[in-house]
């Protein structure tokens, strides 16, 4: 007979996983005293409901569906309950695997959550002797908290099957409510429970693959016709010289790194062994974080020039624009680069992924080394703050050209009353479907998909929808192209012009 102030102890000493051991000796050892600090052991009535309470902060409900499932046998009444919490540093993650590695893919596997535990304790519950799952009625584990969370869930322990002890968070068969003072899970079976605050959204095996391919066929056909565009672009440029067309040039110049040394680092880290790192990979790192910030900074530059167009002088004169605008563009993310490569920031960095068996197997690219101490630092400095920045900023380019539009629309009688919706004609059409394909361009232009990236926290269509329109940026940037050369064409053969329309359409496109 063992004594429940020991068992934790006791079974993390074992050779057998410690949680299983727990979870089989707390509903058989006995208590030293009368009381044990959070540790509820009580036979109750299993055709009635039960309530709990191991903490202030946890409450437990278990109805009496589920205390009936633990029976051994249908004329049982009373059922032993268990409920205590542990400290949430015994539950150690499953090391990481290498993504490549032999292993089973199960398809349709249930999400792995990652996160802080909030308060840094795991409810366990357990009752009667026999397994219970499935439940119709669910079990209502209460969590409170004093301060403000954002993005919890509720998740469950469960143990790796290499039976090393180790193991990893999962929702499934638990939902999340979230009533501002504490958090509400319902859960379909019996386990170790916690509330993981500010989780991040992990990706199985399959999803990532496939996020793998899409991102690689992407980027491959925006290397394609970001090429096209540049040839466009310099056409267009020799035809008739525009300070917007010479900024178009140059985002679509780094537009074309960015995608180029995203494909490079992402096969050459596959060359290299587990451990290995090397200059070329670190030098692939140092290309690929400069072409981001170069694309970024052409982005802002992009938001800017429209900004001088429409609120400042539309014939506006800047001695030596474009070189001024290439030395932030190119000049800021060089320095940056610089001073990162010379502190040692770049190297082979992992991604985490779930798995079958190992949830949090990887896949690498030669990026920022995770061995870098301030790696997180400059990683949210220049991929986070910065793109936040631009896009935030270049949204509001984009409100203001969609107020222009408005005033050049309504201002240029189009609309006689507040019936004049209704009776709009196919001209009018025609001209509404020019002005959301000038927007929607321009949104393309402006980086705004990029803002997408805030989806990627909060469900995994979010990570396609973000993957899909990034990696085909380079696409649209070529059908920008396309319409510019159209519109160019367009006004060299015909003098009948939209003037509502066009002066919108001259601010964006050539000015």
């Amino acid at each position: 007979m063992c004594f429940c102030e020991s068992v934790l102890q006791e079974c993390r000493e074992g050779d057998v996983p410690w949680t299983s051991c727990y979870e089989d000796r707390i509903a058989s050892c006995r208590l030293r005293g009368r009381l044990m600090q959070n540790f509820i052991q009580r036979m109750v009535n299993s055709s009635q409901e039960a309530e709990v309470s191991p903490t202030l902060e946890h409450r437990v409900h278990i109805p009496s569906s589920a205390l009936q499932r633990s029976r051994v046998a249908v004329s049982q009444q009373e059922v032993l309950l268990v409920v205590t919490v542990i400290d949430s540093t015994f539950f150690e993650l499953s090391p990481p695997q290498r993504k490549g590695s032999t292993r089973l893919l199960i398809p349709h596997q249930p999400v792995h959550m990652q996160g802080t535990v909030l308060g840094e304790l795991v409810l366990v519950v357990r009752t009667g002797t026999q397994p219970v799952r499935d439940l119709s009625q669910p079990i209502k584990l209460t969590f409170t908290h004093n301060k403000q969370v954002e993005n919890g869930a509720c998740v469950f322990w469960q143990e790796s099957q290499r039976a090393d002890g180790t193991g990893h968070w999962s929702t499934d068969g638990c939902d999340t409510s979230d009533t501002g003072l504490e958090f509400v899970c319902s859960c379909n079976h019996l386990s170790f429970f916690a509330v993981l605050v500010n989780p991040v959204l992990s990706v199985d095996v399959i999803n990532a693959e496939n996020l793998s391919y899409i991102t690689y066929i992407g980027s491959a056909l925006s290397i394609f016709f970001t090429i096209i565009s540049l040839i466009i672009y310099i056409c267009l440029q020799r035809r008739r010289p525009e300070k917007a067309i010479g900024v178009h040039l140059q985002l679509t110049g780094a537009l074309l790194c960015l995608h180029l040394s995203f494909l490079l680092c992402s096969f050459w880290v596959r060359q290299l062994d587990e451990d290995e790192e090397g200059w070329v990979c670190r030098s692939l790192g140092l290309f690929l974080h400069w072409s981001l910030l170069a694309t970024l900074s052409w982005l802002a530059l992009e938001g800017f020039h429209l900004y001088l167009l429409l609120v400042q002088v539309f014939n506006i004169y800047v001695r030596r624009y474009l070189l001024k605008l290439s030395l932030v563009g190119w000049g800021l993310p060089t320095l940056i680069a610089m001073v990162c490569g010379i502190v040692g920031v770049y190297g082979k960095y992992s991604l985490d992924v779930s798995d079958a068996n190992n949830p949090n197997s990887t896949a690498q690219i030669c990026w920022m080394s995770k061995q870098f101490p301030q790696r997180l630092l400059v990683s949210y400095v220049t991929t986070v703050a910065f793109p936040c920045l631009v896009v935030l900023c270049n949204s509001c380019m984009l409100g203001l050209v969609v107020f222009k539009l408005w005033r050049l629309r309504t201002g240029g009688g189009g609309i006689e009353s507040s019936s004049g919706w209704k009776k709009m004609n196919r001209e009018k059409g025609i001209k509404l479907w020019k002005d959301c394909v000038t927007v929607l361009g321009l949104s393309c232009v402006l980086g705004l998909p990029w803002g997408l990236a805030s989806t990627t926290y909060i469900s995994l269509p979010g990570i396609y929808l973000f993957t899909i329109l990034n990696s085909l940026q380079g696409v649209f940037m070529f059908l920008w192209s396309v319409a510019l050369s159209c519109k160019s064409r367009s006004d060299n053969n015909s003098s009948g012009r939209d003037p509502s329309s066009q002066r919108v359409m001259t601010t964006s496109f050539n000015n």
